[in-house]
């Protein structure tokens, strides 16, 4: 009879981390609808220089770009293109950006110049020295961004405390299975685990698709120079401006990662970074999170109990996760990838907690064609 309910006890740890999810964004994005209505263009609304580090092409990337001379702002709006080598496909598309926009405040910086072994933060730091206004932005090349997500973004520094605003993002668009299920991950991974943790601890860290923040933080922290060493450069900005003593904010409004064609292998590489990276920066968070894990806990439901409990256990918990999940998709996200992609939660599942599990068993990582070897400090030494 007690081994009976070893299931559902295995799987007890996932199911309250998914209830304390959906409570935790339920808190957060309560005030949304509330938020996004409330934007109106001010006549203060303050400059911002935006660098945007590239290498080659993504999904749609002139629409991407274009999507950021379409604000309704106010404030004055000065893109930077970082790019390293002169022969970079991206160029004639940011070419074709100037010429669409002639009025508007675009720049262009190509420099082959190596800082470090973060190569996109020696980009940034290429490009920065163009940068003319005290209000800053970092924002990956593969974002898109609705028409109020500047008026979004900067209204938080009315504050003058606010030293960083980070913007959550989601893949609305897939293009089958396979991105489908790394856009899953948003969902039903890092968004819950980000409002989480923001009401349980505090905001500490940064989201990496677009960060806005003030020019007197990133000189209280050393400049970019302080990062380049780091592979998680978004984590590591956020951290530091945080331990500075400014205070960082999540926006409500998601930006769009657009994510391209890709195989499940490399997929599987990428999130194998990401788990190794933040193994090394939170570690003990990193350790700590392996209890919630849904796959574990399916694994050890099946190992424990009775075969027939332990597939009731497993059965009643997919369906409260996928429950949660759906709110997070539809109401939260609007990425709509659920219930339609729902058939994918066990194997996402799986895959979160094998990347979890490999991150402890070394310290290399593929990024962008180079290898690197991730020191215990976060830091990187280029294989």
């Amino acid at each position: 009879m007690y081994r009976n309910l070893l299931p559902y006890l295995a799987l007890a740890p996932a199911t309250t981390y998914a209830l304390l999810t959906l409570w935790c964004g339920h808190l957060f994005f309560r005030h949304r609808s509330v938020d996004e209505t409330a934007h109106t263009t001010t006549a203060n609304e303050p400059p911002i220089s935006i660098l945007k580090p590239v290498k080659g092409m993504d999904e749609g990337s002139y629409d991407n770009f274009a999507s950021f001379c379409l604000q309704q702002y106010s404030g004055q709006i000065q893109l930077i293109f970082c790019v390293a080598q002169a022969d970079d496909p991206v160029i004639p598309v940011i070419h074709r950006l100037m010429a669409t926009f002639p009025h508007h405040d675009i720049n262009l910086q190509i420099d082959p110049t190596i800082h470090g072994p973060n190569y996109k933060v020696s980009n940034l730091i290429n490009g920065l020295e163009l940068a003319r206004h005290d209000l800053l932005m970092i924002c990956d090349s593969d974002i898109r961004v609705a028409t109020t997500f500047l008026q979004s973004v900067t209204a938080h520094f009315t504050d003058p405390d606010v030293g960083l605003v980070t913007s959550p993002y989601r893949s609305s668009q897939v293009h089958g299975p396979a991105t489908a299920f790394e856009a899953l991950s948003f969902g039903a991974e890092m968004i819950p685990n980000v409002v989480t943790a923001l009401k349980l601890e505090g905001l500490s860290f940064a989201l990496g698709a677009a960060m806005t923040f003030r020019r007197q933080a990133l000189q209280d922290i050393g400049g970019l120079e302080a990062l380049v060493e780091y592979l998680a450069d978004d984590y590591q900005l956020g951290n530091k401006i945080h331990r500075a003593g400014w205070r960082l904010v999540l926006d409500s409004q998601f930006v769009e990662s657009m994510l391209k064609p890709e195989s499940f292998y490399s997929i599987l590489s990428r999130q194998l970074r990401w788990t190794r990276t933040m193994r090394v920066s939170r570690p003990g968070g990193y350790l700590a999170s392996g209890i919630t894990l849904p796959g574990l806990g399916v694994c050890l439901a099946l190992l424990l109990g009775p075969l027939p409990s332990a597939l009731t256990a497993i059965t009643a918990f997919y369906l409260l996760r996928l429950f949660i999940s759906t709110i997070f998709s539809r109401r939260y996200l609007a990425d709509n990838l659920l219930p339609r992609w729902g058939w994918l939660l066990p194997l996402r599942d799986l895959l979160a907690s094998a990347t979890w599990l490999a991150a402890f068993t070394g310290n290399q990582v593929h990024w962008r064609g180079h290898c690197f070897t991730i020191r215990p400090d976060g830091t990187l030494k280029e294989l």
